[in-house]
């Protein structure tokens, strides 16, 4: 099965996976997004607009970084070749296209988040899926019964884990109680996603080493972690505060 899985979808078909996850992640927020006080038409564009900026801010970025072989070759500027491409740059365009629409229509940005928070979480599940397929997110070689055959090697199926924890994550939010506290549903989302992956890390055969051995994601996912247990907090004693003037007027 994991081998027809990935005989399907063998990159670039992966792509197909993360496509689909925006959709439907996109459909489950649209069904919630009145909720958190964000038109259906807002969310719409809050989407497309930077997916937009991302797609082609990350391909003009990366022509600007290597002009000489562009200009020696302009087709390529529409080229379906994604190493032809700067996610870092895309990914910044694509952070101040979102800005700058919220900014214009007055969105508010913890309700905004809140609203997207289905559309991250199936993302997430699609990004996993999609590393399953390509065989790229690797796990350390194991000798475990549950190991699979990848790159040589009898490996974690570290993609597993990650698709289920990605699973577990919007099967808790998406039945979790409405809650009227703006950010607390992105915010527990983001603790929930940073700390499986302090776990899931651990289990990764290609992660990227800094300082003679920490883990890049290990650490960026503590200081995620960290700031929204803070942020989770500071909301909670808002709301406390506030609902104990109420009661005291």
């Amino acid at each position: 099965m994991l081998t027809s899985f990935r005989n399907l979808f063998a990159p670039p078909r992966d792509l197909i996976l993360v496509i689909a996850a925006i959709w439907i992640g996109l459909w489950l927020a649209e069904k919630r997004s009145e909720k958190h006080g964000i038109s259906v038409n807002d969310l719409n564009n809050i989407v497309f607009f930077p997916l937009i900026g991302y797609i082609l801010g990350g391909r003009i970025l990366f022509a600007l970084e290597n002009l000489s072989a562009f200009a020696q070759n302009p087709q390529s500027l529409i080229s379906f070749n994604l190493d032809l491409f700067d996610p870092i740059g895309g990914l910044a365009i694509a952070l101040i296209v979102a800005m700058v629409y919220g900014q214009r229509q007055k969105l508010s940005l913890w309700p905004t988040l809140d609203a997207l928070t289905p559309l991250f979480a199936v993302f997430a599940l699609g990004l996993g899926l999609a590393h399953l397929a390509s065989g790229s997110a690797f796990g350390k070689e194991t000798s475990l019964p549950w190991g699979i055959q990848l790159w040589g090697a009898t490996r974690h199926p570290s993609q597993v884990y990650e698709i289920l924890a990605a699973l577990l994550i919007l099967g808790l939010l998406w039945f979790q109680k409405s809650e009227s506290r703006p950010g607390i549903y992105f915010l527990t989302f983001a603790a929930l996603t940073s700390g499986s992956r302090l776990f899931l890390e651990a289990f990764r055969g290609d992660s990227t080493l800094i300082f003679g051995g920490l883990r890049t994601a290990q650490v960026v996912a503590w200081i995620v972690l960290a700031i929204s247990l803070y942020l989770l907090d500071r909301t909670s004693e808002k709301f406390i505060s506030k609902m104990a003037t109420r009661s005291d007027g």
